[in-house]
């Protein structure tokens, strides 16, 4: 286990990215109000711990930029109804978290002043300062990049002593588990070997720029009970992408 898994949380600050297909529940689109409340109460379990926490959700449960421009959708288009889609997400997450009590403001890439504030780097953090969640939206607010490298990218802006990437499976496996029986999950993995292997963690794009910052990448199951605070007190099963 690397050094900066501590026993007990050492992590001050820490970006939460997860996908919007996580909001689907058992559906097939869209938001599960359930399943986007038990992920509120989760991060608000970490955060009663002190830790300042941001996130950055898909927009892929209502609608894939990629997938639209496969389809013969113009691509910047397309990108820029996928960042809308992340808005969505971010403004039905800020509910289920102040319905829990907490405080949290929606920070958008694209200024939509009504309903969220816009990115102002030294206003977010001060916002964490204060013990408010922050959720990114709209991505890094250009086309052509994913919300994993705005995850990233927003994770290096805050300060962020690690970047937390929830999946559908406990870490990162050899090989494709829900496939092979004897895919094995692997501890600790190297950037440059999530790149040349290509093991599916994050886009290209938000690697590098991850090992380029020298951020850790903690790739954990959010559909595992307690699974974002375990890992803070070590006793929960993820994978670390680090040098």
């Amino acid at each position: 286990m690397p050094d900066f898994i501590a026993k007990t949380t050492r992590f001050d600050r820490v970006l939460l990215k997860i996908s919007g297909e996580a909001l689907m529940g058992n559906q097939g689109f869209g938001l599960h109000p359930p399943t986007v409340k038990r992920i509120a109460q989760e991060v608000k379990s970490v955060h009663d711990l002190g830790v300042e926490i941001c996130m950055v959700i898909g927009g892929g449960n209502i609608f894939r930029g990629v997938q639209a421009s496969v389809q013969g959708m113009e691509r910047t288009t397309a990108d820029y109804m996928g960042m809308l889609a992340t808005v969505m997400n971010a403004l039905a997450m800020q509910n289920a978290l102040e319905e829990t009590g907490m405080f949290c403001r929606v920070i958008t890439a694209i200024r939509m002043d009504e309903v969220a504030e816009p990115y102002i780097r030294r206003r977010a953090i001060r916002h964490l300062e204060k013990k408010r969640i922050c959720i990114f939206a709209a991505g890094t607010g250009n086309p052509f990049f994913t919300t994993d490298t705005g995850a990233t990218l927003r994770a290096n802006e805050m300060n962020c002593q690690a970047l937390f990437k929830a999946t559908k499976v406990d870490g990162v496996y050899d090989r494709d588990p829900k496939k092979y029986k004897d895919a094995k999950r692997l501890d600790n993995v190297t950037y440059d070997d999530v790149l040349s292997k290509r093991l599916n963690v994050m886009d290209g794009s938000a690697i590098a720029l991850a090992r380029d910052n020298n951020m850790p990448i903690i790739v954990f199951s959010l559909d595992e009970p307690n699974g974002f605070r375990s890992i803070l007190d070590g006793s929960g099963t993820f994978t670390t992408v680090h040098k």
